[in-house]
């Protein structure tokens, strides 16, 4: 028979009790069905994207539920409810969950299979793990490495104007030009995305997953080729708001990591690299940019 016992803080423990071959009662392993998350630095996705937990249980994942987080980072439902104290009650019994990974999941997802945008993950040691970012589970990296150099210059208007509305992550300190970025390999799900911040609006450069060959787009550049580099002339095709050609003096350089497929059109949380544009930049000149790893999400995962 199952006896409930009384609610000890929030949590009700279930002791499951039977009868050995003697007919003597003797109790039986608890049941652990709650997950309990919390997060620091994760943010609100948007356009219908959201997260989800998992556990994996004997080489399978299991889903814990489907959230999203509000503006303070709290747990939320898809409706925009709290969840209570960040628990899900999954039903299933995760004690022998050997590990617990959160996914980005797209918008109308409703299957029960993990997105390959894993986002943090972590081992469980008696029944908590601690969530990051570069767990292998999850992007596997914990990109302190990364390194980031750029130039101000606008090759694809084949004319020595307008020099500092351009950015290129290339390095010209030898004389020519060379790779300027320094970044790990991504997994399935992720790719890089560079950004000119522009009068405080970001701007991307257009996406990538090779600092060694031109990003995927150039909607701003003119038609001339550019370096086989990511980066980008601000010439043409100005967003609301802003005018081209520019000066990118005083503003930044970001290097981000985007979930793909991506909830946004801005810079996701992830910045690995960021380099403020001196007030009094020149063009040509090799300018570096800082590792900000140190702030990247966190999250605990705990198992009742």
């Amino acid at each position: 028979m199952t006896r409930i016992l009384p609610f000890i803080g929030i949590l009700s423990v279930l002791i499951w009790t039977g009868c050995d071959d003697d007919g003597d009662m003797v109790t039986l392993p608890t049941q652990r069905t709650i997950l309990e998350l919390s997060f620091s630095g994760v943010e609100p996705l948007v356009n219908g994207y959201h997260y989800e937990g998992w556990t994996i249980i004997d080489g399978q994942a299991v889903s814990t539920g489907k959230f999203n987080v509000d503006a303070t980072g709290g747990l939320i439902t898809l409706t925009s409810q709290a969840i209570s104290n960040g628990q899900f009650d999954t039903g299933v019994d995760l004690s022998a969950s050997s590990a617990v990974i959160i996914t980005i999941e797209p918008a109308g997802d409703v299957d029960a299979v993990p997105a390959e945008t894993h986002y943090l993950a972590g081992d469980v040691s008696n029944n908590s793990a601690s969530l990051t970012v570069g767990a292998p589970q999850a992007i596997a990296d914990d990109f302190s490495s990364a390194l980031g150099n750029y130039i101000l210059a606008t090759p694809t208007d084949g004319e020595n104007t307008n020099e500092k509305s351009g950015i290129w992550f290339l390095d010209l300190s030898s004389g020519s030009p060379a790779q300027g970025l320094q970044l790990p390999t991504l997994p399935a799900g992720w790719e890089y995305e560079g950004w000119a911040v522009i009068n405080g609006t970001p701007v991307t450069t257009g996406k990538f997953t090779s600092a060694v060959i031109a990003d995927q787009s150039a909607p701003y550049s003119d038609s001339e080729p550019g370096p086989p580099f990511p980066g980008e002339d601000f010439l043409k095709n100005a967003p609301d708001g802003l005018t081209f050609p520019t000066d990118l003096s005083g503003g930044a350089a970001v290097i981000s990591i985007e979930p793909m497929p991506d909830d946004s059109p801005v810079p996701f949380t992830l910045k690995p690299l960021v380099g403020t544009i001196p007030g009094n930049a020149g063009d040509h000149i090799t300018y570096s940019m800082e590792n900000q790893w140190t702030e990247s999400p966190t999250g605990t995962a705990s198992i009742l």
